[in-house]
This record gives structure tokens, sequence and C-alpha cells, in this order.
């Protein structure tokens, strides 16, 4: 075990989903291709143009802290942050520095597979600011775009609360799910729509805090626990080799899986740092959609609270509650689905429904989507009749294959329009038959025609029994009769 205690606190950049930027009319939009399309004089910063602030934008950040349980400003104002990039057309980033819109919020880790509760991790502050614009390097020049100039960027920073790197990833994570849930942000890190900065340092156990480094150029969840894996052995190292850490910004060389040094890290001083002078402060007291009450109104359910949710309600943990808190289309579809239970008659055994909802959504349906391409929301198949496929597997109607077969039918994207699983099982031959006198006539045949692998299983050859059924699995569909390998076997053997 080693004798340094790691230290890890994050800031984590987001896009906000606004219709427009922060600070002018320009259209928001991440999926537009064609370079500086969406921009006027304000976010080019042309003279004379001034700066309005996104009242959505934001709201957006008081729901965020809401939810963290955070402290609310009652006012708030922006501040210019000063340096040059040609990515910054200004020579100055319109930020947030004295007077953040949240402060102080906590995001509980998740607890896993029913243990006590994960660690809290508090939140120093969250802001806004206006992003820069997206530079592309190519043939010696750099060409730079400046659709996303000016686009409403949340800025989130915790304090120094964890301690390892998959604490870290696990924040990540979590701080993602709770933006869509909330329907902030979309947050694909694939598209630079969330970017993660970690702060690492390493100490003595019981020693106080090391030289804080910080990584930028994480933009993945494994990269986020790469990298700072990478950070503390460099820093363990250095230290071991006599010498003192260096406070710098480095950078995530994904291609080499390690951190390189970009340049010494700079202070707040060195921003230079004065209030907004073509923005007002905000008083978010006298607007009623910011006031505590309203913000609450509009939360929703949060993963941590869905997960406490369907532990209680449903018994489900483990990779398959993580499955559903992740993916809420699918996790929604689950609950309509398992409500039909609700209008079956006979002795259905709910917590039996239960487990074979989730086990066929989270196994055999997520992986035909992606063997197929298709997401839950281009799918035909409704809950009501993923819950009657439920419904006839419980009920003996079809087997456990023959369900997995109608459900590929189901959701075919050629063929396939969610149609009624009892209708495909009937049009393909797999309906049970309950008429045990059919089956047997079936199984007599089968006997009889392969009396060769009749003596091997007497014989004691096990595997030949399994080739009977198959052939009588055969028979049965060819003549449109359904038949469960389970009932087949009984018969056999009774008949063996």
């Amino acid at each position: 075990m080693s004798e340094y205690k790691p230290t890890i606190g994050l800031e984590v950049h987001a896009e906000l989903k606004t219709l427009t930027k922060m600070f002018c009319s320009c259209k928001n939009d991440p999926d537009e291709r064609r370079p500086n399309t969406n921009v006027c004089p304000v976010c080019l910063a042309h003279p004379g143009a001034l700066p309005v602030a996104n009242g959505d934008a934001v709201r957006r950040i008081l729901k965020l802290g809401t939810a963290l349980g955070a402290k609310l400003a009652d006012e708030s104002r922006f501040d210019r942050k000063n340096y040059f990039y040609p990515d910054l057309p200004k020579g100055y980033q319109i930020s947030q520095y004295q007077h953040p819109l949240v402060e102080a919020g906590v995001l509980e880790l998740p607890a896993r597979s029913g243990g006590p509760s994960g660690k809290k991790v508090r939140i120093t502050r969250v802001h806004l600011e206006e992003d820069a614009a997206r530079s592309q390097h190519e043939k010696g020049a750099t060409l730079v775009d400046y659709n996303r100039s000016g686009v409403p960027l949340m800025e989130l920073v915790t304090e120094p609360d964890m301690n390892s790197s998959s604490e870290a990833k696990e924040f990540a994570e979590e701080l993602q799910l709770i933006l869509k849930y909330l329907g902030i942000s979309d947050a694909d890190m694939e598209k630079g729509q969330m970017r993660v900065e970690a702060n690492i340092s390493i100490s003595k156990v019981d020693g106080k805090l090391g030289t804080k480094v910080e990584v930028k150029n994480i933009n993945s969840f494994k990269a986020v626990e790469r990298a700072i894996e990478y950070e503390l052995k460099r820093q363990e190292e250095v230290l071991e080799g006599g010498e003192k850490v260096k406070q710098e910004t480095r950078g995530w060389d994904d291609t080499h899986q390690k951190t390189v040094s970009q340049r010494s890290k700079e202070n707040a001083h060195d921003y230079r740092y004065f209030p907004e002078p073509d923005l007002p402060p905000m008083k978010l007291s006298e607007v009623k959609e910011f006031s505590p009450e309203a913000l609450r109104s509009e939360l929703p359910e949060l993963p941590n609270q869905k997960r406490t949710r369907f532990r209680k309600e449903y018994g489900i943990d483990g990779d398959k509650l993580e499955i559903f808190v992740h993916d809420k289309k699918l996790s929604e579809f689950f609950e309509q689905a398992v409500s039909e239970a609700d209008k079956w008659t006979g002795e259905t055994d709910p917590k039996k429904v239960i487990e074979l909802t989730a086990n066929y959504l989270t196994s055999d349906l997520v992986g035909i989507l992606k063997e197929v391409g298709l997401s839950m929301e281009e799918i035909k198949v409704t809950p009501e009749n993923f819950g009657e496929l439920i419904k006839m597997i419980v009920n003996k109607e079809v087997s456990s294959r023959g369900a997995k077969d109608i459900l590929k039918m189901m959701v075919d994207p050629v063929t396939g329009a969610g149609d009624d699983p009892h209708e495909i099982a009937q049009r393909e031959g797999f309906l049970q038959t309950s008429d045990a006198g059919e089956l047997e006539n079936i199984v007599k045949a089968v006997m009889t025609a392969y009396d060769a692998a009749v003596q091997d299983y007497r014989g004691g050859k096990e595997a030949s029994l399994q080739f009977l059924i198959g052939q009588a699995m055969r028979e049965a569909k060819a003549q449109k009769i359904g038949a469960n390998p389970d009932t087949l076997k009984e018969i056999f053997l009774k008949n063996l």
C-alpha cells in the first residue's frame, strides 16, 4: 500500500441545451456542420455590439443548484476574464468570479448493490460563462469555427473530496446523469459537450496537502480514470526521487496514455478579473421563476432517487439497476410493461413477472437493439405488447426460446411493426399446445423414426435425448403445434 494519500478535485464544463447563445440571439446548435454560420456582431465581438444575458441559461444553472441542495445566489453578476486566444474574438471571456449563481452544494455518489450510501462530494460553486470557438489545426494553419463561440457554458467546481480515480470517474458519470435528467445539457463527451479537468495532488498520510497539478484535455470517463492514475504515479515517482512536484497545467495525451506539461499554473490575478461593464448585476430574488419553490417544482426524479425506488418497489439492483438508471426511456418502458401485470388474472407471481421483464429488457431487447442499430425511440414495440409477451412466458403459452424469437420479429427494422406477440406466435407456430395427446403422438412418431437414437439413449448416451427433442420440436413446428422443450422432455422420459 502506498504511503501517499491522493487528493482530487474536479472542474467540469458542460454546454447548456438552450435555444440561443449566452449573450446574443444566435442559434445554439451543436450539430451545425457549416462553419461560422450561427454568428452575429455580438459573438464575433464587433465594436459597439452589446451582450444581453440569456435568462434560460441562468434558470438552468439555478435548477442544477436546487437539485444539488446548494445555496442559490440572491444577487449575481458577470465578470471579464482577460486572456487572448484566437478562439475568443473579444480577447476576454465573460464569466463569473466573485458572485457565482450557485455555491455549497453536495453530490452523493451512488451506493453499490444496496450497500451504504456513497461518498458525498462537496460542490464549491457552479457558474455561467460563454464557450470559446472551436479550433481545427491542419497543414501548418489553425482554422477557427465561431459557431460554438458564445454558447452557454456551465462550470462546476468541487472541493478536493475524492481520493481515488474511481471516485472521480463515478462523480463525472453521476453528474452527467443529473444534467441529462434535468434536461440542462446532453453532456455528450464525444461531442465535447462535457469536459473534465482534474486537480490532483498527493501527500504523506496525515500530512498537509501536496502541490496541486491540473490535468486538462480529458474527453471520456475512461480517460478520467487513466489520467488520474498516471498523474498519481508520476507525482509519487517525483517525490521518491527527492524532487518537488511543480504546480502546473498538464494535458492528457490519450494516444500515449500520459500527461504532458503545458504551462505553469495561472492564478486568478493573472486573468485580471473585473466586473463586466456591459451587463448589470442580476437581482435573482426578484424573478418569480427563479424562486426556490418554482425551481423545486420543476425537479424530476433524480438518479439516486430512482435507485432507491427501484430497489424498494421492484427488488432490482446491481448491473440491471444501473442499466435502467442510465437509460430513462428503457426504465419508463419497463415500468409501463410491468404495470400490465395488474390486468392479468390467474396465479401470476408478481416477482416472477418483474424478474422476467427486467431480464428480457436489459439482456434480450438491449442486445437486439445493438444488433440492428436501433434505439428505444425508434422501435414500434409498445410496453403493452411487451407485457403481453411476458404474460405468455409466465403462463407457458410460449417457451423461453420461442419468446426470444418472437421479440426479434417484433423489433425487426424491416418487417417488425411491434405486432401483437400472440398473433406472431400463432402465425409462426410458437404457441404451445394444451393437447397433450398431439405431443404424445409426435414423440412416438419421432421415437419410431429415430430408433437408433432411442437405443443410444437407453445405452447411456445422454446427448441423444436432446437430438430427439430437437426432431420433435421441428415436427411440431411443421404441424403448427406449439411445443415446449421441457414438456417434450417429460413425455420422452416417460416413453423411454
